[in-house]
């Protein structure tokens, strides 16, 4: 029941909240190794290498490369935004990844790839979406979501629920003649989970098809099936567990062959477990209204030519 409250209520990568680029471990271990400073083809003297070696490190700096400090807040804020637990191994290997960076910025740099059109489209388009976070970030004035509303949204879905709840796999394809030779080896003894691998253009058919637990109130009526498809969820609470339906179901422009995988009484989670979830869903919404009467009232005020 947990699976399914989550699918209806739930609505990157440490690199990416950071602008940069991840690269596996073995290159991020390679760039934190010291190692002996060379000189370039063009390069500078043995000594200055040296000299440039020794150089002591800035106090707010965990590395530097080719004179470019890498200061220590990069390596807190990957730590934070890993979400893993704070370790000298786990900051080594940000460290790493930050030293692989630079030298790749500045290898792209000394050979003037930002000049490139391309790359400068990718900047500015990066650009605007920022500029746009952060002018959103400070005048979007979305409703705050209450406890009471949090308890109301609980209450709501709750009172769709039914008696029992259903755990179903389903087959979906796109002719009756595919349709037709499911069936058959169905009847045959087939396995569903490996014939959903084979033939199903539907939900979870890497999975063999299996979708979550969900719970209808019955008799099933227009609009109360929990989004599901009406003829999916009358066949569901008709057949018997471990039931297959006899003929394929018409969703849409496929054809659905449902099994039934396990029945049982509705288990409702407390409204502790599933306060948070709801509170992440409504604050959402929310945004999602006050975006909306954001850009409503730009339009008003601006001047648009289609």
């Amino acid at each position: 029941m947990k699976a399914k409250f989550s699918r209806m209520w739930m609505a990157a990568g440490v690199c990416a909240a950071l602008g940069g680029v991840t690269l596996p471990a073995m290159a991020a271990k390679s760039a934190a190794a010291p190692s002996s400073v060379k000189a370039d083809a063009k390069g500078d003297s043995k000594a200055d290498n040296k000299a440039n070696a020794q150089k002591p490190l800035p106090a707010d700096a965990i590395a530097s490369v080719n004179g470019v400090a890498i200061p220590k807040v990069s390596v807190d804020a990957m730590v934070k935004a890993s979400g893993q637990p704070d370790s000298p191994q786990l900051r080594e290997l940000f460290k790493g990844q930050l030293i692989a960076n630079e030298l790749l910025k500045q290898a792209a740099q000394k050979q003037h790839y930002e000049a490139r059109p391309e790359v400068q489209a990718a900047v500015e388009a990066a650009k605007t979406m920022i500029v746009t976070r952060a002018f959103m970030t400070e005048h979007l004035n979305a409703a705050p979501v209450s406890d009471a509303d949090v308890k109301a949204k609980y209450d709501a879905v709750v009172a769709t629920l039914g008696e029992n709840e259903y755990h179903a796999s389903v087959i979906a394809v796109r002719d009756a003649v595919t349709a037709q030779t499911v069936l058959d080896q169905l009847k045959k003894g087939g396995d569903f989970a490996a014939l959903a691998r084979r033939y199903s253009q539907g939900p979870n058919a890497a999975q063999g098809g299996q979708l979550n637990w969900v719970s209808f109130k019955t008799p099933i009526t227009a609009g109360n099936t929990q989004n599901w498809p009406q003829p999916i969820a009358e066949a569901l609470v008709k057949l018997p567990k471990g039931g297959v339906s006899s003929e394929p179901l018409q969703i849409g422009e496929q054809l659905w062959i449902l099994r039934v995988d396990d029945k049982r009484a509705t288990q409702i989670p407390k409204f502790e477990e599933s306060a948070p979830l709801l509170r992440k869903q409504l604050e959402q919404v929310a945004m999602e209204k006050a975006t909306a009467q954001m850009i409503g009232d730009l339009v008003k005020s601006a001047r648009i030519q289609q």
